[in-house]
């Protein structure tokens, strides 16, 4: 007999809101202090020790608290099985060495990272948001992530054969996010000779409109001094600087060069299968608990270890606005003149007729770490670059890691915008991972009578709403509208004019906090963790190992899930038909249910299809043990994708949760089901047809359909396709990008490689911070107005967004229009609010406020503009566009962007000199090397996969920052000669330009873009580097399929800690394939190199060339 379910089954329930509903609820008289800690439970440090002053309250005061033991792992890049006594993480660490970073323009050139042990905080615990509210555990270490058990059912190679298994025991343990470092950007000019055609025209016609020329820095900011920063300083001039740092080209006449040709293909990728670490025999260790500040995945450690000091001990330059940082070593230069101007100044470079390609613009490796304030002298400082090492201190502008702009200045009007051609958005990344020495999110908790808002737009409370009338009113910083302060929230100003508790109260001091959310914003009671695994059992799945693979992966995760009554599961397999498992019968084993109707799908006994966690484990994991062998024989070779997640989704229904689908087929019967296009699609591009994009937009709109209504239930798809053939990725991701979720591709599937990435994303999805049922809004100053969210969500209602799921790595993009002007030296703020849901039951609405200032000068918007956000956006767009255009439109579009930005600047901001230069703003030097990657990359070549190239648009429209420029532009390391490197820095931070002429014979490379790492091995390589590395001593020994063993040397050593650096910066595990010289895979290797020359495409150099044309004849 069926029993009554936790939730009523019902009509849709309804939509989370963003404002609560009037209610008669009497307000409490003390509102808005943090949570005081009580006394019961002395409140431990993130490694164990207790820390003095404070203790654990019943709700702790921070959103980042830690969770019980075990609740939640470090990440994905561990193995599970028996826990190894003896692996606890240190108690205390030393303090980071750091230098505090200038409040200067975002850099313009790569850093790469460096380990660092996570440090103890001074100010605050840090932990994990959303935790229940108990003891904080010391983190257990696990032993090193050695591939999926012994005892799955796929092929694996001989057990004699040791593989790769982590650090070696010289490995520091890893505490924490790393994070790519980049310099901060200086403001010299430097020139390098680029001869152009002549032109007649003067090469300066003055700022656009009637704005004045530059006269120099904003009157109240101090005055920049010009710091020399090579490579890039230029030949010293007699000529006037009348704006932003610029770096100028010479070379040889532009009649040489012609503009890239929109209609040859670009080189091709290979599609073999990659390759990467095999399923090992050893035992998988124990998740660790989780003791350290939530952050990307811990990569386990041996016993043992020593946790070193965060490196880089470089004294702070003078803090000043505006200013940009000293080189080490270098004299701090006087303060620029009265009005602002200074000569050019820096290392002559030769004036030869020909580009040295040593000289352009690359991004330079460092592994400093900086210390950023957010607001210092009531100013926004501008943040570091993305893919840096820095530790935020929240001054009352959020940190950049949550939301950051492409404009750290805001064009006072449209037209100013307009003509700079730069894009204007946010992006905003509301979970994400911190620093481990970050401030902890403060969680605030006004009672029952909720946070303060504005009675007009419903913003926040924050700490840019100015009170007034001795406080008994307050301004909304986002329109201006005049509230009265209630009556419990009172409090007498200062002589400053502020509120005399603003230090006291963190809503009126820091740019991100976390409210409690009261009864008023729900509907219902917060949802479960619910988890529903849906598999794959079709003849495909069976024969290539896929099934095998996902339940061995399943069956490990299942202790990442969150402890406690309130998860549930579920498990449910599918072919041509649908099977579902009654879990309730705990003593007996799991009853196949089986739903033959995959037309009109329903769910049969649903409060026995979806059961917590702590009543059904064990027959889970009996479940997941029985499957592949249940299905070993199975001849049916249809799948009903769309009927299954369907019938998924009835079981959820009621409560709401994630779906994980493993699929490796077409969908070909049932709801939802899709015909092969690739054989159509490869004919229409092959003849030329203008309408093969087309093939990149989804078959037809009944996917879309359900995942709207997905969306509405708070049910969060997760697709993972271990496929061998075309499995229209472009219908299938509508689902997941309509929910929230993500597409996880594994092709062509290999049962032998692959397994161990899939355990591991696996892994990281359901460990990761996240939360469900979301609402999100970004609100922003009068003036303003929002044109368009982009990312993985569903938006029903103009203003929200809703996300049934959100996690640490998701990325939303709004762009913005003016609608009105600001003023001069007037402040814009922007202010995100997201209603959620932590996976322990707590409703919280976390607010992320940034105010920065308005400029009239042209000058400013490029001084301080973002490179890394700027090039993020525009990768975005070019992914939203593929659909829609063909890809020589894309490409025109994406290069045509990159002209304007550059003829703008070159137009209003440049210096007057020669017309035979190119002049780059120094913040944007990186902008033509990243457009030209962009334009090679998988997505917009012809050449590639259909399935690739709409992967890799779903993969792009929830990209973070950090991940985009990798992405494109990978990062390709030596590793031939790692002995030689040295022991004091990150191995992997030497970078090397992505061009052949850097690729030697007798060398070995790694390359990686954050998804797959290649390792290029030359046909000249030293027989005893191959004997150390790989075990054979000649190219042709190497196996074609490369099993990545650890040796008992220094070289296999030093590879081992640079790939499980590599994981734990870009928190995931990697597809590894190995490249030789001379095959089909050594083609895919050099595919990489976009900065040669291809037979569609245009070398870096001759690409500058092409822009210096184009910008020429703009000029002209």
């Amino acid at each position: 007999m069926e029993s009554a379910s936790p939730f009523a089954s019902g009509p849709p329930r309804q939509r989370p809101s963003m404002v609560p509903n009037p209610t008669g609820v009497v307000q409490t008289p003390l509102v808005g202090r943090s949570m005081a800690p009580s006394s019961s439970v002395p409140l431990t440090s993130p490694f164990g020790s207790a820390l003095p002053g404070f203790s654990r309250p019943a709700a702790t005061p921070f959103a980042s608290r830690p969770p019980p033991p075990g609740a939640i792992p470090q990440g994905p890049i561990a193995g599970n099985g028996p826990r190894i006594p003896g692996f606890t993480a240190p108690r205390t660490l030393p303090p980071p060495s750091v230098q505090p970073a200038p409040p200067s323009a975002a850099s313009s050139s790569i850093r790469q990272p460096t380990p660092y042990a996570s440090a103890t905080q001074d100010s605050g615990l840090q932990s994990y948001p959303g935790s229940p509210p108990s003891g904080a555990s010391v983190a257990t270490l696990p032993m090193p992530f050695v591939g999926p058990p012994a005892s799955q059912q796929f092929g694996r190679p001989p057990t004699s054969q040791p593989l790769f298994s982590g650090p070696p025991r010289s490995q520091p343990p890893f505490a924490g996010a790393q994070y790519l470092q980049r310099p901060m950007a200086g403001s010299t000019n430097s020139q390098l000779p680029l001869a152009g055609l002549p032109t007649s025209q003067s090469p300066f016609l003055g700022p656009p409109t009637s704005q004045p020329p530059f006269t120099g820095p904003p009157t109240s900011q101090p005055p920049r001094p010009n710091t020399p920063q090579p490579p890039f300083a230029g030949l010293p001039t007699a000529q006037q600087f009348g704006g932003p740092s610029t770096q100028t080209l010479t070379g040889p006449p532009i009649s040489q060069f012609v503009g890239p040709p929109t209609s040859q293909p670009y080189a091709g990728r290979s599609s073999s299968p990659s390759q990467m670490a095999t399923p090992s025999s050893q035992p998988f260790s124990m998740p660790p608990t989780v003791g350290t500040s939530f952050g990307s995945p811990v990569w386990p450690s041996q016993p043992g270890q020593m946790v070193p000091s965060l490196p880089g001990n470089v004294q702070a330059p003078p803090r000043m606005f505006g200013m940009p940082p000293g080189m080490p070593g270098q004299p701090i230069p006087p303060v620029l003149p009265a009005m602002g101007h200074s000569a050019l100044a820096g290392p002559q470079v030769s004036t030869q007729s020909k580009i040295d390609p040593n000289q352009i613009p690359r991004p330079l490796p460092n592994s400093s770490i900086t210390i950023f304030e957010t607001r210092q002298g009531n100013q926004a400082n501008v943040p570091p670059s993305a893919t840096s090492i820095f530790v935020v201190k929240d001054n009352g502008n959020c940190s950049p890691r949550l939301m950051r702009c492409t404009l750290n200045q805001i064009p006072c009007t449209g037209d100013l915008l307009s003509t700079s051609s730069m894009p204007f958005a946010l992006m905003v990344q509301p979970l994400a991972l911190p620093h481990p020495s970050d401030d902890p999110i403060p969680v605030v908790d006004f009672g029952e009578s909720g946070p303060v808002r504005c009675s007009r737009c419903k913003s926040y409370i924050n700490a840019f709403m100015r009170f007034i009338d001795h406080g008994r009113t307050f301004v909304c910083n986002l329109c201006g509208f005049t509230n009265e302060t209630p009556r419990d929230y009172l409090c007498n100003l200062g002589p400053d004019g502020r509120r005399r508790d603003a230090d006291e109260r963190l809503e009126l001091c820091k740019g991100t906090v976390e409210f409690v959310a009261t009864r008023e914003y729900m509907v219902r009671d917060p949802m479960p963790a619910v988890f529903f695994f849906l598999i794959d059992v079709s003849l495909n799945a069976i024969q290539t190992g896929a099934t095998a693979a996902a339940c061995s992966a399943i069956s490990q995760s299942l202790a990442d899930l969150p402890d406690g009554p309130r998860t549930m599961v579920g498990i449910a397999t599918f072919d041509c038909s649908i099977h579902f498992y009654n879990l309730r019968r705990a003593s007996q084993q799991p009853l196949m249910l089986i739903v033959p109707d995959i037309h009109d799908v329903y769910t049969p006994l649903h409060t026995d299809v979806v059961v917590p966690l702590t009543e059904c484990r064990q027959s889970v994991e009996q479940l997941l043990e029985s499957i592949p062998s249940l299905f070993e024989n199975n001849k049916v070779s249809d799948s009903a994708f769309g009927a299954a997640i369907k019938a998924g989704f009835l079981a959820l229904k009621p409560t709401g949760g994630k779906l994980l689908v493993f699929q490796s087929v077409l969908p070909s019967v049932g709801i939802g089901s899709l015909s092969s296009r690739e054989a159509e699609g490869r004919t229409n591009v092959s003849a030329g047809d203008k309408e093969a994009h087309k093939l990149l937009q989804p078959a037809d709109k009944t996917l879309k359909t359900m995942a709207i209504e997905f969306a509405e239930y708070q049910v969060c798809v997760d697709i993972f396709i271990t496929a061998q053939t075309f499995v229209d990725i472009a219908s299938i991701s509508v689902v997941p990008g309509t929910t929230g979720g993500q597409v996880y591709y594994y092709y062509p599937f290999s049962a032998l490689s692959d397994p161990g990435k899939l355990y591991n994303d696996l892994r990281w999805n359901l460990s990761r911070p996240q939360g469900f049922e979301a609402v999100m809004r970004v609100r922003c100053s009068q003036g303003l107005q929002v044109q368009e969210y982009a990312g993985s969500f569903c938006k029903r209602i103009p203003t929200d967004i809703d996300l049934p799921a959100i996690d640490c790595e998701k990325t939303i993009m709004v762009t913005f229009k003016h609608d009105d002007k600001f003023q001069e030296n007037s402040e814009c703020a922007f202010q995100c609010a997201l209603l959620y849901t932590t996976v322990y039951g707590e409703r919280r609405i976390r607010v992320i406020n940034l105010s920065l200032p308005c400029t009239s000068m042209l000058t400013n918007l490029f001084r301080t503009a973002d490179l890394d956000t700027q090039f993020a956006c525009i990768l975005k767009q070019a992914a939203s566009s593929i659909p829609m255009n063909s890809l020589s439109q894309v490409r025109e579009q994406i290069t045509n962007l990159c002209i304007n930005i550059l003829h703008a600047y070159r137009k209003f901001c440049a210096t007057v000199s020669s017309s035979g230069q190119l002049i780059l703003p120094e913040a944007l030097k990186l902008l033509p090397l990243y457009t030209l990657a962009l334009v090679k990359s998988i997505g917009l070549r012809n050449d590639g996969r259909f399935d690739d190239r709409s992967y890799w648009a779903s993969h792009v429209m929830s990209l973070s920052i950090s991940l985009a420029v990798p992405l494109v532009y990978p990062r390709m390391i030596s590793i031939h000669d790692l002995t030689a490197k040295e022991n004091d820095g990150s191995l992997s931070s030497s970078n090397i330009p992505l061009s052949s002429e850097h690729i030697n014979d007798d060398g070995i490379y790694l390359l990686e873009n954050g998804e797959d790492c290649l390792i290029y091995v030359g046909n000249m390589v030293n027989p005893d580097t191959l004997q150390k590395l790989f075990g054979v001593t000649s190219v042709d020994g190497l196996p074609t399929q490369l099993v990545l063993q650890q040796f008992d040397n220094d070289f296999s050593e030093k590879l081992s800690v640079v790939m499980n650096e590599i994981r734990q910066q870009r928190c995931s595990y990697l597809r590894l394939r190995l490249c030789k010289k001379g095959d089909p895979s050594g083609m895919h290797f050099m595919s990489y190199m976009v900065e040669d020359k291809t037979a569609g495409g245009l070398s870096y150099v001759e690409f500058l060339v092409h822009v210096h044309r184009q910008i020429q004849t703009k000029m002209a």
